[in-house]
């Protein structure tokens, strides 16, 4: 299938760029459940005129189904968009990508999704979804599991689906680390408990915020219900984590000023876990949280990433330089600059 994928793209190069725009306009149906013409359009950068076009092709074919609320996709059109699946890779050329970033930073799988999640909802609804594949793909019955907080790691919960004949009533979902006092969506607690519910596991909650003073530290440090949660998430087989830019994090943690230019200062790019981490994936700052520590992080066994958007590139690459991922899954966008990155540490070796 790879060699014809390759012979089409050189014998029939518009037929790729049609079957391209139709998996795409298909699969942004998919993940909507519904959607209007405009608005799918204008995530698609696309005039709405081409777009009607091709939507009533799709339509004729079975595809979709077009109703006066918007479109949706049909049955048929589901089992298209699965016997396409294994070859959409190729189709955008990322199985390459995939796999330059695999070899380099020697993980055991890299997922890259089409698109750029900043510019788009779909890119990162998707992002989600493959980020609950690869993550019920590791799973055990009685697994332990932390997880971080934020967007992209609540989208993935929401698209958490119970594999049939499954069972992870002995699992357990905890947070990796207390809240940043953020809106409920996004809280490690919130995402943790979601997690739980959707694949049936049981779930335990971290109620101390994220940031610390040495005194409200030391005396939660002394919490048995809190040292008993904490153990619990510190003997997680798997954690399933965000990567954060470094300096969107410390708003978002409300640092005072002269915390924020320390770490300017120290040259973090990338956040994580409450570390902050500089282009070389060393740790520069860290933050007085309960939780998570960086030897717990370094003795996990599995380790998943899960991040997007061309903004977060550099983050991302720091990540995989501090070297304790296992499986990435990110969207196009960062894996095209992290590739770039690649490319210029390699022609300095040479």
């Amino acid at each position: 299938m790879r060699n014809l994928l390759e012979i089409q793209k050189q014998l029939l190069p518009d037929l790729m760029e049609t079957l391209k725009r139709r998996y795409t306009i298909l699969h942004q149906i998919m993940l909507s459940d519904i959607i209007g013409r405009r608005t799918l359009a204008a995530s698609l950068d696309m005039t709405e005129r081409v777009l009607r076009a091709e939507t009533d092709l799709l339509k004729s074919q079975g595809l979709i189904e077009i109703e006066n609320v918007g479109m949706r996709i049909s049955d048929a059109g589901r089992r298209t968009l699965d016997l396409l699946e294994p070859i959409a890779k190729s189709l955008f050329g990322l199985d390459d990508l995939e796999e330059k970033i695999r070899s380099t930073y020697d993980l055991s799988k890299v997922i890259i999704v089409p698109g750029d999640c900043e510019s788009s909802p779909f890119t990162k609804r998707e992002l989600g979804r493959a980020g609950a594949k690869a993550f019920l793909g590791v799973l055990r019955g009685d697994d332990t599991i932390a997880v971080t907080g934020g967007s992209t790691l609540a989208e993935m919960a929401d698209q958490l689906t119970l594999p049939l004949s499954a069972s992870y009533k002995n699992a357990w979902v905890v947070p990796a680390r207390g809240g940043l006092g953020e809106s409920m969506e996004i809280q490690a607690n919130t995402i943790a408990s979601t997690m739980a519910k959707r694949i049936g596991a049981n779930y335990r909650l971290l109620h101390v915020p994220d940031l610390l003073s040495e005194e409200a530290y030391q005396s939660l440090g002394h919490d048995s219900n809190i040292g008993e949660i904490v153990q619990i998430i510190r003997r997680s087989r798997i954690i399933v984590h965000g990567i954060g830019d470094a300096l969107e994090m410390t708003r978002r943690r409300r640092l005072d000023e002269t915390t924020v230019s320390e770490i300017q200062a120290e040259g973090a790019v990338a956040e994580s876990f409450g570390y902050y981490f500089n282009e070389a994936g060393e740790v520069v700052h860290t933050m007085r949280t309960i939780g998570l520590r960086l030897e717990d992080i370094l003795r996990t066994e599995v380790v998943i990433g899960i991040a997007g958007g061309k903004r977060k590139a550099k983050a991302i690459h720091a990540m995989l330089r501090f070297g304790q991922e296992d499986i990435l899954v990110i969207d196009e966008a960062a894996a095209v600059e992290i590739g770039k990155e690649i490319d210029t540490e390699l022609q300095h070796v040479l």
